[in-house]
């Protein structure tokens, strides 16, 4: 068994295509038009072009229980996932100077660094590096 990828809920998937390449680097790996304007968007990381995909999800558009959990993640400042990093403080430089902005500055937690953005697609999303 392993893990092929990971949903994220998006409000506007074009928007969130754009953040998520432009900004966060990511690469389209799938893209097929559906019901409804909606698309089965799938990124990789550049690094690991066959790992896991993300699929950038609608859910929140047409599923009520979908978004009410969304919106209560971010009310909470909880992120709906994590990304790992080599170094959160260079990626904090590098996307804040893009205009990503962060509910969590650069933290040492032990024996991990984090930081938290928010996607502008309704969700806050953790960075970790390992120390």
């Amino acid at each position: 068994m392993r893990i092929f990828g990971l949903s994220i809920p998006v409000m506007d998937q074009e928007k969130a295509f754009q953040f998520y390449t432009e900004k966060l680097g990511f690469i389209k790996k799938v893209d097929i038009p559906l019901d409804g304007g909606h698309r089965w968007l799938t990124l990789v990381s550049k690094d690991a072009q066959d790992g896991p995909e993300l699929l950038l999800e609608p859910a929140p558009l047409h599923f009520k229980p979908s978004k009410v959990y969304q919106e209560a993640l971010m009310e909470a400042g909880i992120p709906w996932t994590q990304f790992d990093v080599d170094n959160v403080q260079e990626e904090y430089d590098r996307l804040t100077g893009l205009g990503v902005e962060f509910s969590v500055k650069p933290t040492e937690m032990g024996t991990v660094k984090v930081a938290v953005f928010d996607d502008t697609c309704g969700n806050f999303i953790q960075i970790v590096e390992q120390l």
